[in-house]
């Protein structure tokens, strides 16, 4: 099985941060293929980075015909809709993925962001998927998504402080970290505060491996087809 994992942004270090995540989920015969746009923005924050950032997305798309399945490594799900319109395959985005799973271990989830102004993005996400209900809160951590990359203290004690009041003050049974560049603090996280704590990358490879093993492929009948 040969899955696409695309990072949308052009940050060469955060593909390489999300592929590790990847593979470290993925069966001993899934071939994960992470590639990142080669044109538009460095890090995607807020509704112009994600229009900005769809075109080189598609091209890359393009460049990989012979896969089973893509998963798009950007929590705000850029391009999803697109890109199942241009292919058959399964096509996961992280944050749909890492909402769906929260929703199966825990009564009420919380997301822990990046900056304020994704956060309208993702409740928009969370009403269209109708999993609104199951998440407690968006909380942003106000870390540009680049700063994730510099893995100092710091940054990590931001996220740690919305965890404690997540936990607190939402009830949240279990957070979702609403940035592929938090990829690897799930294990950290989750063992520190007890309860689960979800990544979308690891989540999208894992029901991506699903759809294939079910022979489940992207509907072109309706909204996805091309005629």
């Amino acid at each position: 099985m040969k899955i696409l994992l695309i990072n949308p942004n052009t940050t060469s270090s955060m593909t390489d941060k999300i592929a590790i995540a990847a593979r470290a989920v993925a069966r001993s015969d899934t071939e994960i293929i992470a590639t990142n746009s080669k044109n538009g923005p460095v890090a995607i924050q807020g509704y112009l980075d994600v229009a900005a950032c769809v075109p080189g997305l598609l091209d890359e798309v393009a460049c990989y015909p012979d896969i089973d399945a893509i998963v798009i490594a950007c929590f705000d799900d850029t391009g999803l809709d697109a890109v199942r319109t241009l292919v058959s395959v399964p096509v996961l985005g992280i944050g749909e993925a890492a909402y769906h799973l929260a929703s199966m271990v825990a009564n009420k989830f919380t997301v822990i962001t990046t900056l304020s102004r994704s956060m309208p993005g993702l409740e928009s996400n969370l009403a269209r998927y109708g999993l609104l209900q199951k998440c407690s809160r968006v909380r942003a951590t106000e870390i540009p998504v680049l700063k994730l990359e510099e893995g100092d203290k710091s940054t990590l004690d931001k996220i740690r402080f919305e965890i404690r009041e997540a936990i607190k003050y939402d009830h949240a049974e279990a957070i979702v970290l609403g940035c592929a560049g938090m990829a690897d603090l799930v294990s950290m996280l989750s063992k520190e505060f007890g309860l689960p704590v979800i990544d979308g990358v690891a989540a999208g490879v894992t029901f991506a491996e699903a759809l294939v093993n079910n022979k489940i492929s992207t509907s072109k009948i309706g909204a996805y087809s091309l005629d």
